[in-house]
Formats: structure tokens, C-alpha cells, sequence
């Protein structure tokens, strides 16, 4: 048996009415989507500047849900250990120092990179390379703090630890998934004067510092000290490592040792913030 052809035109006709419908109430629903994201200010990024000032945005608020999030995970932890009667050892503030876990604070240096400005002398005799701030700048400065004593380091408001790893791209920096224009602003507790005299002792630096006053590049040092202390806030990231491996003959956190003895000495310097500064 066949169908009667009436019932396939009427079929059709149905369909045709039924995908009008669709697309009259689509086009309704993206009108008052459009009016209500009018009405609330809010509107897409038209340009890559402005995406990525929305993406920068939103990675600040989520990292803010994670360090709230991981409160809560070591509030339960906590709590669970103490309800099962487990014992957790608590790891010395050396460990916590070292690992970027704690808030530290103490004397250190200040230092300030920043592009050349447009009306830097010398400009079009130079490479554009020459004018901005480079990934290997950065990391030299960093490479010369560390060796200079530096018990803790920051870059701009990023606790800096042993897996950080910073990557420039044109002339933005990126860090722990946030992204930085320059001026960029590194801070390292530790000895002033054993920290500048390392800044002195590095070529790369060195370099860096002919060519701001050759070219204008931003370069600046400032001391803190006992008495205005640097504060430096806690890693607050993920630690997990999926895979690693120590060289032969690598000595593991060299500055450990140090920073417990510090520890024991009541005139330590860096110390995990409690509310009172360093003596």
C-alpha cells in the first residue's frame, strides 16, 4: 500500500511551518539576549586587545575561586585528620619558605624593568630588539638575585617557585596562566648588599644596564629594609609534578639548609609573616 500523496504534501507543509517557528523564536531569543547584555553594559571583545584583557580578567577571578577552593581542601583535610585521629606532621618553615607556601617578609631589593619610551635617544640607530624588555632579561636579573642569597622572590604580584616558568611574548609577560604589560617589577628578600653586589657581578645584567643608559631602558634598584620590610604574598598554584628527575650529583634545595638554620637564629631574616616583621 502506498501513502496518499495529499498526506506527504501536508507532511511537508507542516515542516515548512514548523521551521518558521524555529527560527522566528531563535531570532526572538538572540534579540532579547542582545538587548539584555545592552541593558547590563557588558558586550563581546572586538579586537585582540580587548580579548585579552577579558581573558586576563577572567583567569584573576578564577584564581581567585582556586585559592578559596583551596582553603576550603586543606579546612577539610584538616578537619578529616583530626576526626580520624591521623597525625600530620607539620613541615618546618624552612620547607614552607622555600616551597612558596607562606606569606614571607623581610629587607630585600626592588627592581624595575620597563621598556624604552618612544623618545629614547638613540632609537633609530638601534634594533627594535634593543627597546623592550626580553625573557632572557628578566630571568638574568632573577639568575643574579638567587645567586646573590635571595630567600624569596616575586614577579609583579606571583610568588616565584622552583617549577615558575615565564615565557615573554611580544612585549607582555606571561606567569602562572596571567599575562603583565611592563613596566615589570621583581622583589627578592635577602641581603641588599649582597644582592646588588650579585646584580654588579652579571654580565647579562650588565648588559641590560648599558643599554638603559644607552637607550632609555626603565632600570631601577631600590632597598627595603627592617624597617619598611618587603612582603611578599604565598604560591597559591598547583605543586603537583607529573614527572621529574634530579641529575646525579644535582644537590636538591641547596638553600635549605641555610633557611633552617636561619630558622633556629632569631636574627633570621625572611621569615613567614605573622603579623609582627622581622627584628
Amino acid at each position: 500500500m502506498t501513502d496518499h500523496p495529499h498526506r506527504a504534501r501536508r507532511l511537508i507543509a507542516r515542516g515548512t511551518l514548523s521551521v518558521a517557528l524555529v527560527l522566528a523564536l531563535s531570532g526572538a531569543l538572540f534579540a532579547a539576549n542582545a538587548k539584555f547584555a545592552h541593558g547590563s553594559g557588558e558586550r563581546h571583545p572586538q579586537d585582540l586587545v580587548e580579548l585579552t584583557k577579558a581573558e586576563a580578567s577572567r583567569v584573576e577571578r578564577l584564581s581567585t575561586q582556586v585559592d578559596g577552593l583551596h582553603a576550603d581542601v586543606v579546612g577539610l583535610t584538616d578537619a578529616e585528620n583530626a576526626q580520624s585521629g591521623t597525625e600530620v606532621g607539620e613541615p618546618s618553615e624552612g620547607y614552607l619558605v622555600e616551597g612558596g607556601l607562606v606569606p614571607v617578609e623581610g629587607p630585600g631589593l626592588t627592581v624595575r624593568m620597563n621598556d624604552a619610551p618612544p623618545d629614547s635617544p638613540r632609537r633609530d640607530d638601534v634594533s627594535p630588539d634593543t627597546l623592550v624588555v626580553h625573557q632572557q632579561d628578566i630571568q638574568a636579573v632573577m639568575n643574579a638575585l638567587w645567586a646573590g642569597g635571595a630567600e624569596a622572590m616575586e614577579i609583579m604580584d606571583q610568588r616565584i617557585i622552583s617549577t615558575s616558568a615565564i615565557h615573554c611574548a611580544g612585549n607582555v609577560l606571561r606567569l602562572h596562566g596571567r599575562i603583565y604589560s611592563p613596566p615589570y617589577v621583581i622583589r627578592a628578600i635577602g641581603n641588599p648588599d649582597k644582592l646588588r653586589r650579585a646584580l654588579s657581578a652579571s654580565d647579562e645584567v650588565q648588559y641590560y644596564v648599558q643599554d638603559s643608559d644607552r637607550v632609555g631602558l626603565g632600570w631601577s634598584v631600590s632597598d627595603s629594609n627592617r624597617s619598611s620590610p618587603l612582603k611578599l604574598s604565598a604560591y597559591s598554584g598547583p605543586t603537583d609534578l607529573e614527572a621529574a628527575q634530579v641529575p646525579e650529583g644535582t644537590e636538591i634545595l641547596p638553600g635549605l639548609a641555610d633557611a633552617e638554620a636561619r630558622e633556629r637564629d632569631p636574627s633570621s631574616r625572611a621569615r613567614a609573616r605573622t603579623g609582627q616583621a622581622a627584628p
